[in-house]
């Protein structure tokens, strides 16, 4: 009997169970609609690459949502990143396109990330990324050592933004000159400012240089002093900054200050997303960088695709915010 009333009692629950189950996984996001937060403005590589993901990968979730990119700018993206983890719902419905210089920020302590991204959870990037030093052609620099003896002008975004650290880090370890003026809304703003004069010089993506200026590399306009990150198989001549350095620990802080471009223009959701919608979402990441419609237009916009999985992205930011703090205050000041 009492064998009896447990089956009785077990049987109606295991019935409620499993399907609450399956349309969490499956039917959840039927009739939704999924932000894709940008934290930077309308043109740059990081815009670009996230309007590229939210017009491919609604085929790929279960229930096909729509997905709806919104820019949400404001100090170089963390104002994004902090709405995102403090203030938007953690349902599976709110993605950002996350800094990929962040985590290295955490992890040097620096007071501009006030959110922790090791509770992030990493959903995947269309690739990693190599970061160029590019001058205009009317700058008179061609070379890094022509930057370490005369004073060029550099646009960013913002303190904290890759667009200013990475030109801080090449003036702290190798002696460039180059003076630095904040407040660009992002990547597009920056190079309408070389084109008026404004500035001569900046940091960016390798790839963004491709996609969102081919016709610059085509004239010349613009030139590249080193490169940052995995080497370019198509940028065989420019030197890589960590071959330019010489001490051992400023190299081991530069790889630190440059462990973003292994992130790419990386997508996330905030901690507390329930692990099914995760693990759906990462799997139509996975299954958007293998379409075939996707990859055409991958081709068209110059994107290159070798998607880092989520999982992968999950460590190396663990990795990140687990360097040595005596290596990661050394790069608190590039970084902050």
């Amino acid at each position: 009997m009492k064998a009896l009333v447990a089956a009785i009692l077990v049987l109606p629950v295991s019935a409620i169970l499993t399907p609450a189950l399956a349309q969490s996984t499956d039917d959840f996001y039927r009739g939704k609609s999924v932000n894709v937060f940008i934290g930077v403005g309308v043109g740059g590589l990081y815009d670009l690459s996230a309007r590229f993901v939210a017009r491919h990968i609604g085929r790929h979730i279960p229930g096909n949502p729509a997905l709806v990119p919104q820019n949400m700018t404001g100090a170089g993206g963390v104002t994004m990143v902090s709405y995102l983890a403090e203030v938007a719902p953690k349902d599976g419905t709110n993605i950002g396109i996350i800094g990929n210089n962040f985590p290295a920020m955490q992890a040097a302590g620096s007071d501009t990330i006030r959110t922790d991204l090791g509770k992030f959870l990493w959903i995947g990037s269309i690739s990693p990324l190599a970061g160029v030093m590019s001058v205009w052609r009317t700058a008179g620099a061609s070379t890094i050592a022509d930057a370490q003896r005369m004073e060029l002008i550099a646009g960013a975004s913002a303190r904290g933004a890759d667009t200013y650290s990475m030109t801080v880090m090449l003036n702290e370890f190798l002696g460039t000159k180059f003076k630095i003026v904040t407040g660009y809304k992002g990547g597009n703003e920056i190079n309408l400012a070389m084109e008026r004069g404004e500035v001569q010089a900046r940091y960016n993506f390798w790839s963004s240089w491709k996609t969102t200026r081919p016709e610059w590399l085509k004239n010349g306009d613009v030139k590249l002093l080193a490169y940052m990150g995995p080497r370019p198989a198509d940028l065989p001549d420019i030197p890589a900054v960590t071959d330019l350095v010489n001490s051992e620990d400023d190299k081991a802080v530069v790889n630190l200050i440059i462990s973003g471009t292994r992130l790419g223009t990386p997508l996330a959701f905030a901690g507390g997303v329930p692990a099914d919608r995760l693990a759906t979402m990462r799997a139509a990441f996975l299954s958007m960088t293998k379409d075939p419609e996707f990859l055409k237009e991958a081709e068209k916009l110059k994107m290159e695709v070798d998607p880092v999985t989520g999982e992968a992205m999950q460590k190396i930011v663990a990795e990140v915010l687990a360097t040595p703090k005596h290596l990661a205050a050394k790069a608190r000041t590039i970084l902050e």
